[in-house]
């Protein structure tokens, strides 16, 4: 991103060291030991946060009360009850508070809205997703403390997804299983789930962290099928009866640890549009919307057999 519109000013982490080894490999001016010394900063305008989601709530409702706009990593919170406590603060404070789905923010997704508003697949009647990779040699996903579990961590993606296409609608049912961890570790490592919605529609989702699912969404309509091929969280392609869209992400010269993740810029330009026009939170992720994909996900993993100790 250009240094006119984007610039990191500072880096903050529990451990001072690891701030400042970031802050040297990227060239950032301040680093800090605490959340609350970030947030006394007064040249930060908006506050990043990528801690585990355990922490999703505490931190940023310190940051929003320094008065801190905030782009907070997936999933918002652990449950429904902190995500409301999120949104409630946010508003008392009047600062913008966004959930960081990136996918929302792709050309591909953006594409995806084109072109279901304009009917090219008529009226929606299914969408099938899924989001599966073999991660069981990250320990946080399998830790009840850290907000494991597959539902919330990667689970979210195609859960978000259907929610995109269904237009933020609440699902009238929710059916859900899943497999717990085999070290008995008290989350789930796998879920299937089938979501209800009016008007005939229905969506089928399944997520894992010990098998390679496709990773692709599919989206039927009445007139015909559009694909997101994989990884469908962070597409360059989109494919439709319109033809075929591939946008491709820049090579910025940097080792990533996960797939596209240059990609994050697309839901940085949209945190910085809507400061611009003086909006608390984006259409492209409402409030409303992080509470409806947070009663998915809680519906899914708790029918999987997963409840946190913030539950």
């Amino acid at each position: 991103m250009p240094e006119s519109e984007h610039k990191v000013v500072a880096v903050a982490a529990r451990s001072l060291q690891n701030a400042q080894e970031f802050a040297k490999k990227y060239g950032i001016e301040k680093a800090y030991s605490s959340y609350d010394d970030l947030g006394k900063d007064p040249h930060v305008d908006v506050v990043y946060i990528g801690t585990v989601q355990s922490h999703h709530l505490s931190v940023s409702v310190a940051l929003m009360r320094a008065g801190k706009h905030i782009l907070c990593e997936k999933p918002l919170c652990i449950n429904v009850k902190e995500v409301k406590e999120m949104i409630k603060v946010a508003k008392e404070q009047k600062v913008f508070m966004m959930e960081a789905v990136w996918s929302r923010f792709f050309p591909a997704y953006k594409e995806l809205e084109k072109r279901l508003k304009a009917g090219e697949i008529g009226q929606v009647r299914h969408v099938i997703a899924s989001f599966g990779k073999d991660l069981r040699h990250f320990q946080r996903l399998q830790n009840i403390a850290t907000g494991g579990g597959v539902t919330l961590d990667i689970g979210i993606y195609p859960i978000q997804l259907v929610s995109f296409v269904m237009g933020g609608d609440k699902p009238l049912k929710i059916v859900g299983t899943g497999h717990q961890t085999s070290a008995g570790t008290g989350v789930e490592e796998s879920i299937g789930s089938t979501l209800l919605y009016s008007d005939g529609r229905i969506a089928s989702i399944s997520a894992s962290f010990v098998a390679d699912l496709p990773s692709e969404a599919f989206i039927i309509g009445s007139k015909g099928t559009i694909k997101i091929p994989y990884p469908m969280w962070c597409p360059e392609t989109i494919e439709g009866p319109s033809g075929t869209m591939t946008v491709k992400l820049p090579k910025t010269g940097y080792e990533f640890n996960f797939d596209n993740s240059q990609g994050l810029m697309y839901e940085a330009m949209e945190v910085r549009r809507c400061l611009q026009q003086g909006l608390l939170e984006s259409p492209g992720m409402p409030h409303s919307e992080s509470l409806t994909v947070a009663e998915i996900v809680q519906a899914v993993r708790m029918q999987a057999g997963t409840a946190y100790p913030q539950d």
